[in-house]
Parts: C-alpha cells; structure tokens; sequence
C-alpha cells in the first residue's frame, strides 16, 4: 500500500471511529436523561402484576444489588397495593450457574413477601423476559402489567415491548427501581455505558421500534 492510500485508510478510519463515538455519546446522553426522567415520574397506576427483568445473579459472592434492588422495587408495587402479583423473569446466569429468577424468589421470601409468585426461569435476554413471561402471565389471569428494571435499562425495555407485541396482550406501565447501582455512581456509569451497545445490537436486528 502506498503512503497516500495508507493515509487514505486511516482518514477513512478515523472518521468511522469518531462518528461512532458520536453516535455512542448522543445514546448515552439520550439514556441519562429519560432515566432521570422516568425516575421523577409518578408512581404507576394499579396493575394485575410487576414483572421484575432478571440481571446478573450474584456479584462478589453475594446476590447482586442490581438485581435485588429490581426486586425491592416490585415489593414496594406490592406493599401499596399497586399490584397483586410478582413476576420474576430471569435464567441461568453464565457468571455463576444460578437461576435468576430463583434468586429474586429468594430474596422477596427473606424479605417477608407473602403474596403469589410467577417465576420464568429460562430467558436470557430482555427479549425473551418478555416473550417467556408473556405466557405465563396469561395463563395466571394477568391483564395489566408493572415492567419493572433500572433506569437507563427502561428505554430500550419500552421499545422492545413495542416491538415485540408485549403491549397487545397487556396494558403496559413501567417503573424504575432507584438500585443501589443507579445509586452507586460507578455501576450506574458501567451499566449505562453498556446499555448503548445493546440498543446498537438490537436495532442491527432489527428488534426495536
């Protein structure tokens, strides 16, 4: 290759890199604001269930505060009385073997729930929360629907359920869980910056609206 189609290259190089890195932060900043956003909005109107989108199960030897924070969240849904039912979604995590959805169980019994569990125990992306849960959430009478994840993760959650026909078989509302993590500046950022790539992925795929 000669010097002028070298430098060619790397201007063509430099220019795709630079123009997704735009693209990158223009995500991220759309994300940070409708997370805040959705954080300040009311609470959700009574619902049939919540449905609690799983997350990795333990994270340095302990359940992961990122998922039990989501679990709180729905407890708190119960507690007022703005749902009947908790739905918790989440399969095998990689990390570790363990079921997410089983962990989430776990900590909503310590936590003194009482009231009826559905438990979806084999999805492993948002995608299948959604299409695996729907299912089971029929099944149980669920006519009405609390979505409940973190901030920054609701964006792309909301245009999933979209495009996946989830909002045609129930009335969808969505709640934000404050996690420890959102909390945590340092796992928010990480959880943030990863969820960029993800609406990337899917979009490519063609699975958000």
């Amino acid at each position: 290759m000669t010097g002028s189609r070298r430098r060619a290259a790397l201007g063509v190089a430099s220019a795709l890199l630079l123009g997704g890195l735009a693209v990158y932060a223009a995500i991220f900043l759309m994300l940070r604001g409708d997370a805040h956003e959705r954080l300040a909005a009311a609470p959700p109107k009574p619902a049939d269930a919540a449905l609690i989108l799983g997350n990795r199960a333990y994270r340095d030897g302990k359940p992961n505060p990122c998922l039990t924070g989501r679990v709180d969240a729905g407890l708190a849904l119960a507690a007022s009385g703005l749902v009947h039912q908790l739905a918790l979604s989440g399969g095998r995590d990689w990390e570790d073997g363990r079921i997410e959805a089983e962990v989430m169980e776990a900590h909503a019994r310590a936590s003194g729930y009482a009231g009826p569990l559905l438990l979806e125990p084999r999805s492993q992306s948002t995608r299948e929360n959604l299409s695996l849960s729907a299912p089971l959430l029929q099944a149980a009478g669920v006519h009405s629907v609390v979505v409940v994840t973190e901030p920054y993760h609701l964006w792309r959650t909301e245009r999933l359920v979209r495009a996946s026909g989830f909002d045609r078989l129930f009335e969808v509302q969505y709640a934000a869980a404050p996690t420890s993590c959102w909390k945590d500046w340092g796992m928010a950022f990480k959880g943030a910056l990863r969820e960029p790539l993800a609406i990337v992925n899917n979009a490519a795929h063609g699975y958000l609206h």
